[in-house]
């Protein structure tokens, strides 16, 4: 049976389709996807991202601990700075990507994705045995709030005595919204600006709906997962699942500049990594425009208009709103460039192979 988030109720009142992800009731849409992907780009969204999962690491060797679990740095992110990294396996697969907030001198936040955090709680409690530190799973005592758009800042500076203008991307400080605790982030998974909101549980509904009110003049709507899907698809950024398992190294996905092997210390899938960073991968990950209305699909092939050679899979793919055009993220092999086309259920269509992301917003 799939779990819900303390904002299952809303979303039902609200008329979402609800549907089933990484074992989690979710909402997929509120009405029109088009117009929910369009707010977040002219005005802004309202998203329940409670599925994630909040692991919080502490203790003096803390940041030792996280260094040794994970491929990045994180013992010198300076105290309310966040980092994008990932836990990877002895052999160099990615177990998941994440996000880690260093809260105080001892203390860090690890979010998980939804489908993994249990896993990664479970590594982190393992790769940690040895150093001064301690792993706790609140996954189940937080929600997480999000609202991503050009008017998000404006949306919360009503709600909120906290230094939105100063905070920085990739950053967090703890306030109050409309009266709540919350840690305030300011990362984002859209190409947008926005924030998130780390609250208690018992929380999410009363802010959920005082942010509802302070956006009502300023175009926000509610959002679900087909919006933030396609928002981040043509922001190009990867999804666990998509873009990146555990059968792939962070250098198959183009980011191998997460990889810190200049720390000190080793650091699981160190000796896996490490003869692959000079290496180019044999397929690169591409972004494709379809040059016709068909859109490609996750697990398409991609092939040569010639002669039909596959030489390639869609990860992601969807019609964007932004360029009008059906947009796809492909694995690709590296010796081709042009002359591309995908499978769609037999029928070749000729697809442009363009830099990523697809999108980039205006500072």
């Amino acid at each position: 049976m799939s779990r819900s988030t303390p904002l299952r109720e809303v979303h039902e009142g609200l008329g979402a389709t609800l549907t089933d992800f990484a074992g989690w009731l979710m909402p997929l849409r509120y009405g029109s996807e088009s117009a929910e992907h369009n707010a977040v780009r002219t005005a802004a969204g309202l998203f329940d991202l409670s599925h994630m999962g909040e692991i919080f690491v502490t203790g003096p060797q803390g940041g030792e601990a996280l260094d040794h679990a994970l491929v990045g740095h994180l013992s010198v992110l300076e105290p309310g700075r966040a980092r994008y990294t990932m836990i990877c396996a002895a052999d160099g697969g990615v177990l998941d990507d994440l996000i880690v907030y260093r809260l105080g001198a001892e203390e860090f936040l690890v979010v998980a994705n939804a489908s993994n955090y249990e896993r990664v709680a479970a590594e982190l409690t393992e790769r940690s045995r040895g150093f001064q530190a301690e792993i706790d799973d609140r996954s189940d005592r937080y929600a997480l709030i999000a609202v991503q758009g050009p008017r998000s800042q404006e949306i919360l500076g009503a709600l909120t005595d906290a230094d939105l203008p100063g905070l920085k991307y990739y950053a967090g400080l703890p306030g109050t919204v409309a009266g709540f605790e919350a840690l305030i982030a300011r990362t984002g998974y859209t190409g947008e600006d926005g924030f998130e909101l780390f609250v208690a549980g018992e929380d999410a509904v009363p802010l959920w709906q005082e942010i509802t009110k302070a956006g009502a003049d300023h175009g926000l709507r509610p959002a679900g997962l087909s919006a933030r899907d396609t928002l981040r698809l043509e922001a190009g950024m990867p999804l666990y699942g998509n873009e990146l398992n555990a059968g792939l190294t962070p250098f198959d996905a183009g980011l191998g500049r997460v990889v810190k092997f200049g720390k000190p210390g080793d650091f699981v899938g160190r000796a896996a990594l490490s003869p692959l960073k000079d290496v180019p991968p044999r397929r690169r990950l591409t972004g494709l425009v379809a040059r016709g209305r068909r859109v490609p699909r996750h697990g398409y092939p991609v092939v040569l208009l010639t002669d039909g050679t596959v030489v390639g899979e869609v990860t992601s793919g969807a019609p964007s709103q932004s360029l009008g055009k059906p947009i796809a993220m492909a694995y690709v092999d590296t010796n081709v460039s042009e002359g591309l086309a995908v499978d769609i259920r037999g029928s070749h269509e000729p697809v442009d192979v363009v830099d990523l992301p697809f999108y980039r917003r205006s500072m």
